[in-house]
């Protein structure tokens, strides 16, 4: 067995037991006499899942769309950002406060607006994850390209390459690191902007289920939605990872 893969299982290993003890945990407060209206036990939720897997699975997978549209508009957003700032410092100037400005104001703010402009179908949400997802990927790309060492930049000058190869041989291969970082990070957040988008104005997602299940006091059902949630951002924050790991295996952190 390689060591890569002796590493994954260690993750899958350590994974696992850090969800069995939080479910122990779970277990444990459920048992201590808190009502079920409040806290349902694992059990309970359990059945939740099984009950509604229909309805679960349609609207888990309109939140998966948004959350995935939203990712890939992010980090093409972003990216682009940050390369417009690093070859034009004049640029850089107008955009960073622009892009500063995006972060200052809380997203909740937006989300209504975002609903009112783009309307109650997907459109609204997957807005409201790119927001939430492009400045993660702006500020690490956009620092992975401009700390990259100048004598690579000098060797590349004195051997005459042109600005493009220059950015496609130097700095986007020493900057790739550092986006892989923004890269997980957005893939960490991407369901936040997607569900505050559905509990705004929807009629579909997981987001929507909750706040349905929470008017009508269904728990268990709030419970069983969120933990699709938290599943799916797992395993797309793995999927990112997995992809990184293969991509830029030579990058220190992927060691």
């Amino acid at each position: 067995m390689n060591i890569p893969k002796e590493r994954g299982l260690t993750r899958l290993r350590r994974g696992l037991t850090v969800f069995a003890g939080l479910l122990l945990l779970w277990w444990l407060a459920a048992q201590s006499g808190i009502p079920a209206f409040l806290l349902p036990t694992p059990g309970a939720v359990a059945q939740a899942l099984w009950d509604g897997r229909g309805y679960l699975a349609w609207h888990t997978l309109a939140t998966a769309s948004e959350i995935v549209s939203g990712l890939a508009l992010g980090v093409l957003l972003g990216a682009a950002l940050a390369l417009c700032m690093i070859f034009s410092p004049r640029l850089q100037r107008w955009l960073m406060p622009l892009v500063l400005t995006s972060q200052a104001i809380p997203v909740f703010a937006l989300a209504p607006l975002l609903v009112l402009w783009f309307g109650f179908g997907m459109s609204a949400k997957v807005a409201m994850a790119v927001l939430v997802i492009f400045f993660p990927v702006v500020s690490a790309f956009f620092d992975g390209l401009r700390r990259i060492n100048n004598d690579y930049l000098d060797l590349a000058r004195t051997m005459r390459a042109s600005r493009w190869a220059q950015l496609r041989h130097v700095r986007l291969m020493a900057a790739l690191p550092a986006f892989g970082s923004g890269l997980r990070m957005a893939a960490a957040v991407a369901p936040i902007g997607a569900i505050i988008g559905e509990w705004v104005g929807s009629a579909e997602g997981l987001g929507y289920v909750m706040l349905n299940a929470n008017a009508r006091m269904q728990t268990d059902v709030c419970f069983a939605a969120l933990f699709i949630l938290v599943l799916m951002t797992v395993l797309l924050w793995a999927a990112v990872d997995a992809l990184l790991r293969r991509l830029i295996a030579w990058a220190p952190e992927n060691d």
